[in-house]
């Protein structure tokens, strides 16, 4: 990993324009919450970046599995939203890759329908983990961390469980650790490549 000069303070002035925008977005009249980082002795390395990028794509597969064998695949899903995503400390902007009317999911329950649907508030979303998928490999472009702040770059391809090629998406994460130092995401942006 390489380390860049000033990367705290693009860092920081990235995560404050966030906060921004996602302030200046709510629709509600109540202010957004301002999360304080954690302490500086929940440094996030590298290796922490990459074990959680191939257990969430894991997780990801579970909740296919669930779902195709019958099981409580909601349950599962909640399961991952609470154990990868920070909504429980604070703003997470997540824009996931097929959402085109509510782009931007920032609740719990946005991001529930998004992976399993069901949810007449999405009525596009047909459940993007239910899909099923059988692997899920990254291939970052990059990672860079300072601190209790890292951010990943790259492409991740989806293996559907019913065969053909893999589908292949561009992503864009933010993470920080709790209090409890518990990796979580506060940034998921994801879209399919360009195609003229």
């Amino acid at each position: 990993m390489k380390k860049f000069k000033g990367v705290s303070s693009i860092l920081g002035a990235a995560f404050l324009a966030m906060t921004l925008v996602a302030c200046s977005d709510s629709t509600s009249s109540e202010p957004a919450e301002v999360v304080e980082p954690a302490e500086s002795t929940h440094d996030i390395t590298e290796k922490e970046v990459l074990e959680f990028q191939q257990n969430w794509g894991e997780g990801i597969v579970h909740i296919g599995e669930v779902y195709s064998e019958g099981g409580d695949y909601e349950k599962a899903a909640s399961e991952h939203i609470e154990r990868f995503y920070g909504y429980d400390i604070g703003n997470v902007l997540f824009k996931p890759t097929l959402a085109r009317e509510e782009r931007f999911r920032d609740s719990f329950e946005g991001a529930l329908s998004y992976f399993i649907g069901g949810n007449e508030a999405y009525p596009e979303d047909n459940g993007f983990a239910i899909e099923p998928w059988t692997d899920v490999r990254w291939e970052n472009k990059g990672v860079i961390i300072e601190g209790n702040m890292a951010v990943s770059m790259g492409v991740y391809y989806f293996t559907p469980a019913n065969g053909g090629e893999p589908v292949e998406a561009e992503y864009s994460f933010a993470f920080t650790k709790n209090n409890d130092g518990d990796l979580k995401i506060v940034l998921h942006g994801s879209h399919y490549p360009y195609s003229p």
